[in-house]
């Protein structure tokens, strides 16, 4: 539960993961709108460096690259691309608010940072070998996905199927989160080491935030259940 003052303030967290995410991205060198980059190979050198610099490269780090370590909370907070920016900003309003306001914002944040970071840690291992630069929230985000379906599996969000010629239409949150998991799920046993979407960072954050809200649910459970009886004069939460 969150009090009064906190449920005043907002999902902070979410809007505040939203707007540092978007300002990272403008500032950078993948927005097209930091003339300080230059353009042609300047901006591409550019481009490569800050990656190689803010993302996670698996190799360098499960070999413990110095400042490798630091990579994957770096990572959360890059992005490569304009639609892949907004995809993800998109998911995590949708979702985290209700998610944030469900566990308090430090918890979420914690959260939010420490399932990111897991998820990302758990796609380098099993590619160790891989040199490819590994950016974004997706990880967290999904995370955000696994949580919400166990906070509100019945809770109604509107999705675009496209073998419903992309008509938006609103189902049970339980129908669409299982529909996106199996999806990712697919997705990753398919998908190599190479350039892409790293699937199976979705697939280990998602199952990483299922996991803490269910285990969250039930420590609170067992708090309540042996709390003692209240007497004359006093009252239950």
């Amino acid at each position: 539960m969150i009090n009064g003052r906190e449920a005043a303030r907002g999902p902070v967290v979410t809007y505040g993961a939203i707007g540092l995410c978007c300002l990272i991205f403008v500032i950078g060198p993948l927005s097209g709108l930091n003339a300080v980059y230059g353009t042609g190979d300047f901006l591409l050198a550019a481009q490569s460096g800050y990656f190689e610099r803010w993302g996670v490269i698996p190799s360098e780090l499960l070999s413990g690259a110095p400042g490798a370590l630091l990579t994957p909370l770096t990572a959360l907070f890059v992005h490569g691309s304009w639609l892949h920016l907004l995809g993800n900003m998109l998911f995590l309003f949708v979702f985290g608010v209700m998610a944030e306001e469900r566990m308090g914002r430090v918890q979420f944040a914690l959260f939010y940072v420490g399932c990111g970071y897991l998820a990302l840690v758990v796609y380098a291992v099993a590619h160790a070998g891989s040199d490819q630069t590994l950016v974004g929230a997706s990880g967290a985000i999904s995370a955000v996905l696994g949580a919400f379906l166990f906070l509100f599996p019945r809770a109604r969000v509107t999705s675009l199927f496209p073998f419903l010629l992309f008509l938006p239409l609103r189902f049970p949150a339980w129908i669409v989160l299982i529909f996106w998991f199996v999806l990712q799920w697919l997705a990753a046993r398919s998908a190599g080491s190479g350039p892409g979407v790293a699937y199976l960072a979705h697939v280990a954050g998602f199952c990483a935030g299922f996991l803490y809200a269910w285990g969250r649910s039930r420590r609170t459970t067992r708090v309540r259940t042996s709390a003692p009886p209240a007497t004359e004069g006093e009252s239950q939460p």
